[in-house]
């Protein structure tokens, strides 16, 4: 029930999400229209933070009370940071290319952001190559905690290097520097975008425990 209601809910706030972005919020003056992929890109972005973030502590929480529900929301958090980051690198090429004139660079942003994305491919990989399941989620647990600490050094890389990559209009010291409008549009997809997660997770903890119960 409550995953059907998250679907739903996350359907038409994507759907007001893209209305805002592409039809109400005002062309950027410098980038013009490929600007309004930053509905998309911003968001992914949020969602990687976040979907690590859980992995993290769901992690600490699997190896402290070896609870499996905790592993479950773990490993269904991860495979969806997976797919948001790498989301958020693509959005981030497609972006680049007629801005800063280059589809890939070797900037901090988008190394750290890389890396970041290898390491929790990495982690999916220690569970399927391990036979001991058990032993498996911890190995796992571990990898999800260390990966996590990338996550900081993703976000902060533009002010500690110099790179091409804009500094953060939302998530920093300060109000937002960008148009309500624009602000509200925004804020619009990081909800859609949040509830989309939810139901991913809810989905596929729902899919692992069944997996596992039909294993048993």
């Amino acid at each position: 029930m409550l995953t059907a209601v998250l679907g739903w809910l996350a359907a038409l706030a994507l759907a007001l999400g893209l209305v805002l972005g592409l039809l109400v919020a005002p062309r950027e003056i410098t980038q013009g229209n490929v600007q309004r992929i930053m509905y998309v890109h911003v968001p992914s972005v949020w969602v990687a933070y976040l979907a690590f973030g859980v992995v993290f502590v769901a992690s600490i929480a699997y190896l402290w009370k070896r609870a499996a529900g905790a592993d479950r929301v773990a490993h269904a958090s991860a495979e969806i940071g997976v797919v948001f980051t790498g989301i958020t690198i693509a959005s981030g090429a497609i972006w680049g290319k007629p801005t800063c004139g280059t589809w890939c660079s070797c900037d901090a942003r988008l190394t750290s952001g890389e890396i970041l994305f290898v390491m929790y491919v990495g982690y999916l990989l220690v569970r399927t190559m391990i036979d001991d399941p058990e032993r498996g989620a911890r190995y796992a647990a571990v990898l999800g905690i260390v990966a996590a600490l990338d996550v900081p050094l993703v976000h902060f890389s533009v002010y500690w290097w110099r790179t091409l990559h804009q500094p953060p209009s939302i998530v920093k010291p300060g109000p937002a520097t960008m148009p309500g409008v624009i602000l509200v549009a925004l804020l619009v997809n990081f909800v859609a975008f949040t509830i989309l997660y939810l139901y991913f997770v809810t989905k596929r903890v729902g899919l692992l425990r069944a997996q596992q119960e039909a294993t048993a």
